[in-house]
């Protein structure tokens, strides 16, 4: 049996996968692509206005300039054009939720800049900055370089993967791997019970694009429900 907590149930959206709308009406907050990896102007907009129409919170989702890849290439770039990068990304976003009326959240980076951050402090660095330049709080692996390097400048969101599997270090499988993603709902819910068991984490995401994502979330909230545990954003 689990002590009564409140956790944050997200997912990356506005990538054209599709179900959006659906995905919207149950998490409590998203992770909004900013057209660099996925996702443009317009679905911006539109995302953003189902933020506000559902009451979630909204974060900025930046990435590697890679649509080719979903921003899931590694990429050798300096720290002020990772920096540069997440200033574009990030302002663009901001400025489409203030026109929206929606207060912007939080930045979760995406993909392969998300991976390298949280063991490379050169990666690391300009995402801390571009949170600061924007009072925002950062997303991203718990015990991270990223976490470390937050410490006294920003704050720091421990977030879990219900649909990716881990290493024994704790960091995340590589997407190239076969072994990746988790398909099985019911798995999917054991790994969930066990990161909020561990007690590490405050926001739980599943990806969009997966294409189990609404299955999964669905019966992550039934589980979640039948376990008292309150979803609210955390940011």
């Amino acid at each position: 049996m689990l002590n009564h907590m409140i956790l944050d149930l997200n997912a990356d959206v506005g990538e054209g996968a599709g179900n959006d709308e659906v995905l919207l009406q149950l998490v409590t907050s998203i992770n909004v692509a900013c057209g660099f990896h996925a996702g443009d102007a317009p679905t911006m907009w539109r995302t953003l206005q189902l933020a506000g129409q559902f009451g979630i919170a909204a974060g900025a989702h930046p990435s590697f300039p890679d649509r080719e890849h979903f921003g899931r290439r590694e990429m050798q770039r300096s720290e002020d054009d990772i920096f540069a990068d997440c200033v574009y990304q990030v302002g663009a976003f901001c400025q489409m939720a203030k026109a929206i009326g929606v207060r912007p959240s939080h930045i979760k980076p995406h993909g392969a800049l998300y991976n390298l951050a949280c063991r490379d402090e050169q990666y690391a660095r300009p995402l801390v900055r571009a949170a600061e330049l924007f009072d925002l709080p950062l997303v991203s692996l718990p015990g991270s370089v990223l976490e470390r390097l937050c410490a006294g400048r920003v704050r720091f969101i421990r977030e879990g993967f219900a649909d990716r599997r881990y290493r024994p270090d704790g960091s995340l499988v590589s997407r190239s791997a076969p072994d990746a993603l988790i398909h099985d709902p019911d798995e999917a819910v054991q790994q969930a019970l066990a990161l909020v068991r561990d007690g590490k984490i405050e926001t739980l995401c599943v990806h969009g694009d997966h294409a189990e994502a609404v299955q999964f979330v669905q019966s992550l909230r039934r589980f979640f429900e039948d376990h008292k545990i309150e979803l609210a954003a955390i940011a």
